[in-house]
């Protein structure tokens, strides 16, 4: 019962299915009904002006193939037709429009897309393109499709003028450009670094920008335009960086600049401003860029302007030019190029005495250079005008500054001989200085000052004279030579002969008879005058008898003479004295030694005998010969004495009425110098020196006591003292010795210098071991002499008795050598060994050397003194000539000669 239940069912299912799918085939059938539709979608598109858009048309239809004629047409119902297949774009690569060349793409066009739907293209969208568009179609071919769409255009916000950098200038009143394009009108406001701005006395917001009222840099910021659109609900901001800019200022650029010619130059224009303004120098002649000329180097960032080498045409007005984004400024300045002076115009000039004369000095240069004239070797210039040391001479100066040029006159108004020589210009301006040297010759007579105090000219034994006349004179004179009222060119005369007719001229005269010993007259002549001159030819004798000669000091070997010489004519001058000396015993002359001096000499006779007398006769010599001998007299020799006191070589300063005495330039040394003294005989062996310190006591001379030294010294004329007293006086005592004594002390008084004070601090004495080691040493030899004395005294032998054999003599040589006063009695006394003391002490305790020849005549005993002195040979028998130079004596052998002599 079951099966047949279930198929009924089956069945019906079935068909109820099929009954609905057909159902639904209808269905569907009905809603593709053929139709067009836009995308997008909406029915108003609203655009902004200047976009691109594109509409989309595409058919929905059961049969896609059966569409045709599928087109869009604009607002005027034009069919908008595709895009032709051949154009230029309207746009390069970088978004520029490019020109158009009837070939560009149109600005609206068609387009089949896949699909079969047909595109409408607008490239860019403008007010007219607004309106309502069609896309149609056919179906079928009997079923006419259409639809369309309706385009709204607006103007959207643009930044027209608004950039987005701007400069306003320190200052002035400027307006932040902000200008917006847009339909509908937008509203604009501003911000100020975020903050709202607010118009005001500041600010005043314009419908193109901002305005700013006297902008200062704190006005500097970031601004903000905003424009909005109400009915669009379009906002858009424009951010602007506003920077105050500074117009430049020249700061530094002096009215005047200065350059040398020749030499580099470097002047600085310095400008300050926001931003750093660029500099140029402008010439103003040629209105030329200096930095494009040759020599000339500009730097813009500094305005520093270079010349290499500075010409003469550089010359004239500059302008600097200070430029920047604010602004430009420029101020002028004037260069002068400063031409170092060159003098080209000088002459020697020629004037008469006590006429006017004139050197004009011409120079250029710029500035035109100030002249003016000095002598030559001195360094004071003459001042323009009068000057005050002398009115005569005038200094006049004129000036050219257009032409550079300048000129100066020296006028000397009654010139004299004393104005000429050397004068030497000076050209001076800023640049350098100028020299040229002229020649001012003052013309002048003929004169003979230069000749009126020469003697007079003399000759003899028929030598030929020389009789010169020089005539001074500009110009130079002629020389003419008169004797005896007649000119001696006229008189033929072979005695007298002229040489030269000036300005120099010589008369030579051979006397050959005393008639030519007379006055000749010398005549110079030029053009300004005569001169006469009187010369004097006279016959020259041998000098008349020495007036006197007086012997002024003695000793054993030498005298020393005051000779007074004869009268002498002025131009024959004594040359030499001369003196013949031999033993008042000789009766020959013609054996007598000979001696001569020079008139300014010491006349001393040397190598003369002790306690002898002489004869003398003395005679002058000049240039004829030696005179007569005359002023005989005897003198006598001394016996051998102690020497003369010596003299030290120092200079004592007298103060007030103390002694003088001799500064030291030491505190603790001084150097003690003296002069041979003369020996009297015997030769000096040695000298001996005492300084005592001390000071006075009202008046009186008191010695320190126990601190006085004694010193011998031999071979030498100086002794340094030292270990001396800082500020304390000496009195040193000078003796000079020989065999037979000691001469008188010289005394001098000596002051040290202060010195440095040094304070000692007493000290236990502590014997050191070398001092010990002496001591020993010394005891036992103390010891071996008392021993040997022992010996000598008891048994005769040891040391001491052998050197008493030795020194055993007669009594007969100790009594002559009493007698002698001999320095070798008391040399070695023994008294211990000859058994007697010896009656006097000897003047020394030490043992002396041998005696030394310092000088004088060889020593001898007093016993030898009768006898006659032993000359070595060759030397006083020679004649000899002694002269003085004012420093030293010198002694020449051989014929007597008179100093200088001429004959």
């Amino acid at each position: 019962m079951g099966e047949p239940l279930r198929t009924p069912s089956l069945s019906l299912v079935w068909a109820t299915l099929l009954l609905c799918s057909c159902s639904l085939i209808e269905l569907s059938h009905a809603d593709l009904m053929p139709s067009l539709e836009i995308l997008p979608m909406q029915e108003v598109q609203r655009k902004p002006v200047g976009k691109s858009l594109i509409l989309t048309c595409r058919p929905t239809v059961p049969e896609p193939a059966l569409v045709a004629d599928l087109q869009w047409k604009d607002n005027m119902n034009n069919t908008i037709l595709p895009k032709p297949p051949n154009y230029d774009p309207l746009y390069d690569s970088k978004g520029n429009r490019r020109k158009a060349t009837g070939r560009n793409q149109p600005p609206m066009y068609t387009e089949t897309l896949p699909g079969e739907s047909l595109a409408l293209m607008i490239s860019s969208l403008t007010v007219e393109m607004g309106g309502k568009y069609y896309c149609t179609a056919s179906y079928a071919n009997t079923e006419i499709l259409e639809t369309s769409v309706t385009i709204t255009t607006y103007v959207a916000i643009t930044w027209t003028n608004a950039p987005e950098n701007q400069y306003p200038t320190l200052g002035q009143d400027y307006v932040v450009m902000c200008e917006v394009k847009a339909d509908p009108n937008p509203t604009i406001d501003w911000l100020r670094n975020g903050d709202p701005i607010r118009t005001g006395d500041k600010y005043v917001v314009q419908t193109h920008g901002l305005l700013i009222h006297d902008v200062q840099e704190t006005d500097e910021g970031i601004y903000t335009c905003r424009a909005a659109v109400i009915d669009t609900g379009e906002l858009l901001e424009r951010t602007i960086r506003v920077e105050v800019f500074i117009q430049p200022v020249i700061v530094h650029l002096p009215p005047t600049l200065e350059a040398i010619e020749g030499k580099p130059f470097a002047a600085n224009c310095t400008a300050t401003g926001k931003p750093v303004p660029e500099i140029s120098w402008i010439r103003d002649a040629t209105q030329l860029n200096v930095a494009t000329a040759d020599r000339f180097q500009v730097n813009p960032q500094t305005g520093l302007v270079t010349i290499n080498s500075v010409r003469e045409d550089d010359y004239g007005t500059y302008t600097c030019l200070a430029k920047n984004k604010a602004g430009v400024v420029d101020q002028k300045t004037k260069l002068n190029v400063l031409v170092r002076p060159a003098i080209y115009e000088l002459y020697n000039v020629t004037g008469g005495r006590t006429k006017e004369i004139a050197i004009t000095c011409r120079a250029k240069g710029r500035p035109a250079p100030a002249i003016t004239f000095r002598r030559w070797g001195t360094q004071e210039e003459y001042s323009p005008g009068v000057q005050v040391d002398d009115e005569r001479i005038v200094l006049e100066r004129y000036f050219d500054e257009d032409r550079g040029e300048s000129s100066g006159t020296l006028r000397i108004a009654n010139a004299e001989r004393t104005d000429d020589g050397l004068y030497q210009c000076i050209a001076r301006n800023k640049g350098a200085d100028a020299y040229k040297t002229g020649h001012i010759t003052v013309e002048f007579g003929p004169d003979f000052s230069q000749m009126k105090d020469l003697p007079p000219v003399f000759t003899w034994d028929q030598r030929k004279a020389n009789l010169s006349c020089l005539a001074m004179g500009i110009p130079n004179a002629t020389i003419e030579w008169h004797w005896n009222g007649r000119k001696i060119k006229e008189l033929y005369d072979t005695n007298l002969k002229i040489v030269g007719t000036g300005p120099r001229s010589d008369l030579i005269v051979h006397p050959v008879t005393r008639q030519y010993y007379s006055a000749y007259k010398c005549i110079a002549t030029n053009i300004h005058g005569t001169a006469e001159h009187d010369m004097q030819l006279k016959e020259a004798r041998v000098p008349e008898f020495v007036s006197a000669a007086v012997p002024r000091q003695l000793t054993a070997t030498t005298i020393t003479f005051d000779i007074r010489g004869p009268p002498t004519e002025l131009g024959l001058p004594i040359l030499a004295f001369s003196v013949q000396y031999k033993e008042a015993l000789n009766p020959d002359w013609s054996t007598a030694y000979n001696r001569s001096w020079s008139p300014d000499s010491p006349y001393i006779v040397e190598g003369l005998r002790p306690q002898t007398e002489y004869s003398f006769r003395f005679a002058a010599r000049n240039q004829v010969g030696l005179g007569n001998w005359g002023v005989n007299q005897k003198q006598s020799t001394p016996r051998r004495s102690a020497p003369e006191e010596p003299k030290p070589l120092h200079n004592p300063v007298q103060h007030d009425k103390e002694e003088p005495v001799v500064v030291s330039p030491y505190s603790d040394h001084f150097e003690l110098r003296w002069g041979v003294p003369a020996d009297n005989g015997e030769p000096i062996d040695r000298y001996q020196i005492k300084y005592c310190p001390g000071m006075k006591i009202s008046g009186a001379w008191t010695e320190l006591e126990n601190s006085c030294n004694t010193v011998n010294v031999v071979e030498t004329t100086s002794y340094e003292m030292t270990d001396l007293n800082g500020n304390t006086y000496y009195r040193i005592e000078l003796k000079a010795h020989n065999a037979i004594g000691y001469s008188s002390p010289a005394s001098i008084i000596m002051k040290t210098t202060r010195g440095i004070d040094v304070i000692q601090v007493a000290e236990r004495q502590v014997l050191s071991s070398a001092a010990i080691v002496g001591i020993a040493v010394g005891g036992v030899l103390l010891l071996l002499l008392i021993v040997d004395l022992l010996c000598c005294i008891t048994v005769h032998m040891g040391v001491m008795a052998a050197m008493c054999r030795k020194a055993k003599r007669s009594p007969s040589e100790i009594d002559d050598e009493a007698k002698l006063g001999s320095l070798y009695g008391w040399r070695f006394p023994l008294p211990y060994c000859s058994g007697q003391l010896v009656k006097e002490p000897p003047p020394s305790p030490l043992p002396l050397p041998p005696p030394v020849k310092l000088g004088g005549s060889p020593m001898t005993s007093p016993l030898d003194e009768k006898e006659p002195l032993r000359t070595p040979t060759g030397s006083i028998k020679q004649n000899s000539t002694i002269e003085f130079d004012g420093r030293f004596v010198h002694s020449r052998s051989g014929e007597i000669i008179g100093k200088n002599s001429a004959v």
